[in-house]
């Protein structure tokens, strides 16, 4: 058996709740190594050790008796699991914060299922409703609407019993409240009013956001898309532009937004994070220890839940706005553009960016988020079609369409059910690139969609 220098042997004990590299003498005992590494852990028992060769190690004879070697990699076997059964004594941690007390912390309160998500769903609708019959209202129906709709956001962003998802309702009765005070039948003027209702829900999901009692992240997204909408519309009208360039605007950004929004919904804590060099199995390091704990390489189950279902919130609700965006913006582009450049433009805009809505659903494995953009993108090109039927009424323009687009589905179905939908690697492949090339296509339909295109071409003079 070799030794180390002076009777000093240099070895790593690996274990469930990290890995240390020690430095000690020849003559000391496997119980003192265990204790070492109980100690820089944190361990409240020392762990017994095992060898790679030589199994279980006892711990009253030294490590030369033992014959573990300079360079030896050491075992620490755990005498019960990670965690606190269930006959501890010890108080269970809770839920999002680990055994030693330190995590983001507390969960959000319990998804409100089917059956609570339809009726927060319909909750909301009636609010719109109300919104929309206050603004076609006069005199006292709409102040008593208005009335109703303020008090309702109020109650909606109290704290009490089920305020994770009832604040959901508060930017939503206080947007419908707006939209009833500034409705005006001047489409030049939509743009901002539809400005004015997003910045008083970014307010009212604000507010409701500081009396939550923890943090929401649906609220969060309620308010940087309220901010968002309120920034783009002021901007239009600040310059002066017409509004097709803000409709075309926000249903370009709406479009490319599902593209983004995944990578920015998963927000994992640095603790979480796999520190590679704590993965390179070495027998000993020359470098400086850290004092204290090493740090551990096991991630808690509850964190790894919190982060899925924060990021499952911040996509669900991000799909919503998109919903919410594409089905005021196109409507409201198809009906602002006149000239026939405008309108060729338009047309396309809309049509390839529900195909790319509706492509870029196939890639969200939620399915409350991918059930949003596939309607989004459904509800873009029902307003095409809405559109195209009023120009093709005269003639057989109507029936031809129709019929084209009842092939059309019924070729994409017989498609997706023979290769089993996109999850075959060949269709998987092909909707990714149909996807792209979706939205570049949308992105270059916003220059004739915007008359940037017939502005050119009335100014250039001719050669």
């Amino acid at each position: 058996m070799a030794a180390g220098a002076g009777d000093v042997l240099a070895l790593s004990v690996h274990g469930p709740r990290g890995v240390v590299d020690l430095v000690v003498p020849a003559g000391a005992t496997v119980a003192d190594v265990a204790a070492e590494y109980a100690a820089q852990l944190g361990l409240p028992v020392a762990p017994g050790l095992a060898g790679g060769s030589t199994g279980p190690l006892d711990p009253s004879r030294s490590l030369r008796e033992a014959g573990v070697g300079a360079g030896a990699l050491l075992v620490a076997v755990e005498p019960a699991p990670v965690g606190a059964l269930a006959t501890s004594a010890e108080p269970l941690a809770p839920p999002g914060v680990p055994s030693d007390g330190v995590g983001p912390g507390p969960l959000p309160g319990p998804a409100p299922g089917l059956l609570g998500g339809l009726l927060l769903g319909l909750a909301a609708l009636l609010g719109v409703l109300a919104g929309w019959a206050g603004a076609a209202s006069e005199g006292g129906a709409r102040t008593a609407t208005v009335t109703l709709l303020v008090l309702a956001a109020l109650v909606a962003a109290l704290p009490g019993r089920s305020v994770p998802h009832r604040a959901l309702l508060a930017p939503v009765y206080a947007g419908a409240a707006a939209y009833a005070v500034v409705w005006e039948p001047v489409p030049e003027r939509w743009p901002v009013l539809l400005g004015v209702m997003a910045l008083v829900s970014a307010v009212a999901a604000g507010v409701a956001r500081v009396l939550a009692p923890g943090p929401s992240e649906a609220l969060r997204v309620w308010t940087v898309v309220g901010a968002t909408l309120f920034v783009l519309t002021t901007l239009g009208a600040l310059v002066g532009a017409p509004a097709s360039v803000v409709w075309s605007v926000l249903l370009v950004l709406a479009v490319l937004a599902p593209r983004f929004v995944p990578g920015l919904a998963v927000d994992v804590p640095d603790q979480l994070l796999v520190d590679l060099e704590r993965l390179s199995v070495n027998a000993w390091s020359a470098r400086e220890r850290p004092v204290g704990r090493r740090g551990r390489t096991v991630v808690p189950p509850a964190l790894v839940d919190e982060v899925a279902s924060r990021g499952a919130v911040v996509v669900t609700a991000a799909s919503a706005g998109v919903l919410a965006v594409v089905v005021v913006a196109a409507p409201a582009l198809l009906a602002a553009v006149v000239h026939t450049p405008d309108v060729v433009g338009a047309r396309a805009l809309v049509l390839l960016g529900g195909a790319a809505l509706l492509l870029a659903a196939r890639s969200y494995r939620h399915r409350a988020s991918r059930a949003l953009l596939r309607l989004a993108g459904l509800g873009v090109w029902v307003a095409l079609l809405l559109d195209l039927a009023a120009s093709l009424q005269a003639g057989a323009g109507l029936l031809v369409g129709a019929s084209a687009v009842a092939v059309g589905l019924a070729l994409v179905a017989a498609a997706v059910a023979t290769g089993r939908g996109w999850r075959s690697a060949w269709w998987s492949r092909r909707a990714e690139v149909l996807e792209g090339l979706a939205g570049a296509f949308a992105l270059a339909a916003l220059v004739p969609a915007t008359g940037l295109f017939r502005l050119l071409w009335e100014n250039v003079p001719d050669v």
